[in-house]
């Protein structure tokens, strides 16, 4: 007798994509870029189950150390230092578990996306580096999942990147898709892991994201180099079309006029712990005000992974022209006032993050 389905309880009613299979006759490297990130993958793949110590329990005072991660010092308050231990583990244990949810949730779209791309793209060397990191993504949905079981419980997806996730699955447009995942979400992810990496002491997250963050700065070049071939190449009214379905991807992860985003929900899980949300911010903005200190990385964290890592990959590819810059600047503004407030539009622009130009070794840096 076997437990076997062809349906389980567990998966979600199918969502049509539209896809053009590409076939590529020329087996010869056409994009050396992307044919040495390929052979670089090949040489960096890891075994989930022989390369981290899976006995280690996770110890409370290391994963302590984990950052809530909203950009804001709640941690320092006097008002989170004045509650319970248990209140205080609780708050950071749902947070933590939101997180690396969404991280599991993503990487499982980010395993789906990588295998559309290995049909869709028309060139040999990429389709050849996209089915790497489908296998990349695969080893990262088993150890996301592995991890969650020793915190606790798996959440729900955020309802903001389940989202961009199916937008950038349903597309039909190899560029699109390259765009929505390598460049909005792996970017975003890429920004995530090392910033988590780089704060907590727990040492089994923190060597399992080690692992995973030499992946996601592979997956995040790969978009990079190859969108960067193609932009030039396009005509206005394309480009301006791309620019604009970067814009949606980066406005429905952070446009809490009219998405709930990530902030939306945590702030719900705190609550659901007990916490006084209200009580929390108010002393947060009486005790640091606009000089709340960032940690992390000097310079670009205090930005957030949007305004600090997303806007200057597109305008490294050409497309953050002069309009969708605008549009990016007023979404902002509406949303991230301690870091726009009373910036001008040109001032904006002139103080855009430069990013390093290797933004993998960047994401490999240890703080």
């Amino acid at each position: 007798m076997t437990d076997f389905k062809l349906t389980t309880d567990s998966e979600e009613a199918g969502l049509s994509t539209a896809m053009e299979v590409i076939y590529q006759w020329n087996y010869d490297p056409a994009v050396e870029e992307l044919r040495r990130l390929y052979v670089k993958a090949t040489e960096q793949q890891w075994i989930a189950e022989r390369d981290l110590d899976w006995d280690q329990e996770i110890d409370h005072a290391l994963f302590a150390t984990t950052p809530l991660a909203l950009g804001i010092p709640v941690e320092q308050t006097s008002y989170w230092k004045a509650q319970s231990e248990d209140l205080r583990w609780e708050v950071l244990r749902r947070t933590a578990a939101f997180r690396l949810s969404n991280f599991l949730h993503g990487e499982q779209g980010a395993l789906m996306v990588a295998a559309q791309l290995v049909n869709c793209v028309p060139h040999t060397d990429a389709k050849f580096y996209a089915a790497t990191q489908a296998m990349d993504e695969a080893r990262h949905v088993e150890v996301f999942a592995r991890y969650l079981k020793k915190l606790g419980d798996v959440q729900p997806i955020a309802g903001a990147l389940k989202q961009i996730l199916d937008t950038t699955l349903e597309t039909g447009d190899w560029l699109k898709k390259l765009i929505g995942m390598q460049i909005v979400v792996e970017g975003l992810a890429l920004y995530s892991f090392k910033d988590m990496r780089n704060q907590t002491q727990e040492p089994l997250l923190k060597s399992l994201l080690t692992y995973v963050t030499r992946d996601e700065a592979r997956h995040h070049a790969y978009g990079v180099h190859y969108v960067s071939k193609a932009v030039p190449l396009l005509s206005q009214e394309r480009r301006e079309e791309l620019e604009d379905f970067a814009l949606e991807c980066a406005t429905t992860l952070i446009d809490r006029r009219v998405n709930a985003t990530f902030a939306t929900e945590v702030f719900g899980l705190w609550e659901g712990a007990g916490m006084d949300v209200a009580a929390l911010l108010e002393c947060t903005q009486a005790e640091f005000g606009e000089d709340a200190p960032s940690k992390g990385d000097p310079g670009l964290r205090r930005y957030g992974p949007v305004q600090g890592f997303i806007i200057p990959t597109l305008k490294r590819l050409g497309l953050f022209s002069d309009r969708i810059a605008l549009n990016f600047h007023e979404m902002l503004a509406a949303n991230v006032k301690r870091n726009l407030a009373g910036t001008t539009f040109d001032e904006f622009l002139t103080n855009l993050p430069e990013l390093p130009e290797d933004t993998t070794r960047w994401a490999l840096e240890t703080n």
